[in-house]
């Protein structure tokens, strides 16, 4: 909203043409969003305690985690207020990305929200059900995967809904273009074309996939918060490159117009993250529950996916993706030995407790671990 402002202020001061720069609106973005976040903090968690809004610490956890039985949970609602009014001020209203980010972040969001709120109102720690939380999840992530599929291949707008009506009317046979092909990351000119439903069931998979392990992975405090913030800031980078043909030219990616604008909402994003985790680190005074992790998980993929780096995602995001694989290396081997385990307890982060780790020593070193894949996975910008 402010861009157009200025723009419009520029045709007589040319001074505010400055915040026609995607790294400054980026920087504005994330300094407002952490401004709000810390702002509002206070408040938010006054309000979730005057509410009784706390956390049902389940019996089967680590005995240490009986202490924060009570502690307020759905912060997450303080991060995507941030994100949402952030953006909204800095972004280009006219561009279609951002809003296909935001559209699944908040309804992401807004499944959470009703996981949480079941889970304080019911006091039952598994909220949703498995299946209607997977429904709906589903519901938002086929939408966004079928609106990408034609949004990425388009440079305007006006062409999306024209090229869905085309491959509708082929009898969906309609050759798909290769910005729609996945990108191997340290291979210049390998990419593997999947054709449009191959497309659709790739972007469902990451998006749906990494909202729940972002949530699998939020089980100490600050755990998930501080990764989400660095790989976020990752895909800015990757949007910006992405999203400039000169940059996209000379580093081999597929030039996407218009996925720069991601820049500001990953810078968000950021922000916000690091405005919560003020809030969120040991001891938490809040937790973001599932509004704040489906939300930022959902939002990561979905950057991913239109920045054609959906295996850059898994390298910096591996902390997520190994949660994830403990939790199905776990479930399947109990099934299937009628009751043995292979770690003492899933997810992985509850295994090292477990195993005599403070909390602290978990999270710090799973943190270092998220820095060291995120710069893993910025090599591969010039290691091609």
């Amino acid at each position: 909203m402010l861009l157009h402002f200025f723009q419009w202020l520029s045709g007589d001061i040319r001074f505010f043409s400055v915040f026609n720069y995607l790294s400054l609106r980026a920087v504005l973005a994330a300094l407002t969003a952490m401004a709000i976040g810390l702002a509002a903090g206070p408040a938010v968690i006054r309000r979730l305690k005057a509410m009784r809004i706390g956390q049902a610490v389940r019996d089967c956890g680590p005995k240490t985690h009986l202490a924060k039985d009570g502690t307020p949970t759905m912060g997450g609602v303080l991060i995507l207020v941030a994100i949402g009014i952030s953006t909204f001020l800095w972004m280009d209203l006219t561009n279609r990305f951002v809003w296909v980010v935001l559209f699944v972040t908040l309804g992401y969001g807004l499944v959470g929200w009703v996981d949480d709120y079941r889970k304080v109102v019911h006091h039952d720690p598994k909220g949703m059900s498995a299946r209607e939380k997977f429904f709906w999840q589903s519901v938002i992530g086929t939408v966004a995967a079928v609106y990408l599929a034609f949004a990425i291949s388009m440079p305007e707008s006006s062409h999306i809904f024209a090229a869905l009506s085309a491959w509708v009317e082929s009898g969906f046979t309609l050759h798909a273009p290769n910005k729609l092909a996945l990108t191997v990351p340290f291979f210049k000119q390998i990419a593997f074309p999947f054709g449009v439903w191959g497309f659709l069931l790739l972007t469902y998979i990451v998006i749906v996939g990494t909202s729940n392990a972002v949530n699998l992975t939020d089980g100490l405090d600050g755990l998930a918060t501080l990764p989400c913030v660095m790989v976020g800031a990752g895909l800015g980078i990757f949007a910006y490159v992405v999203g400039r043909p000169d940059y996209a030219h000379y580093l081999y990616f597929e030039y996407i117009p218009g996925a720069g604008e991601l820049v500001v909402i990953c810078g968000a994003l950021a922000g916000a993250g690091l405005a919560f985790l003020w809030f969120n680190c040991h001891p938490a005074q809040v937790f973001m529950g599932d509004v704040g992790a489906l939300a930022l998980g959902g939002a990561l993929g979905t950057i991913a996916v239109i920045t054609r780096q959906e295996i850059v995602l898994a390298i910096m995001g591996g902390i997520f993706v190994t949660e994830t694989l403990s939790v199905m290396i776990q479930t399947t081997y109990f099934r299937l030995t009628h009751g043995k385990r292979v770690f003492l307890m899933a997810p992985i982060h509850h295994h090292f407790e477990l195993k005599g780790w403070k909390e602290t020593q978990v999270v710090v070193r799973f943190w270092i671990i998220t820095f060291v894949l995120v710069l893993v996975g910025l090599s591969t910008l010039k290691i091609r």
